[in-house]
């Protein structure tokens, strides 16, 4: 198992990025393209997602990624 994916707040978008990675998996405008991304790459690699608010802060934890988590994005 790899570890976990977190979609963060970068710059003027969001960043895809794997618990202590020094590069990001992908940069994406909205937070709703960011946890798609990062919904499906979870998927596959079998990985929790965190999903912060824009302060920096966990806003959900998806374990595993069952639900569809573009809905909290805003």
């Amino acid at each position: 198992m790899g570890s976990n994916l977190h979609v963060v707040p970068y710059g003027n978008g969001w960043d895809v990025i794997h618990e202590g990675a020094r590069y990001a998996e992908s940069h994406h405008a909205t937070q709703e393209a960011a946890i798609s991304a990062a919904t499906a790459l979870a998927r596959r690699k079998k990985v929790d997602l965190l999903v912060h608010a824009p302060d920096g802060s966990v806003r959900t934890l998806g374990c595993n990624v069952g639900p569809d988590l573009s809905a909290i994005a805003g």
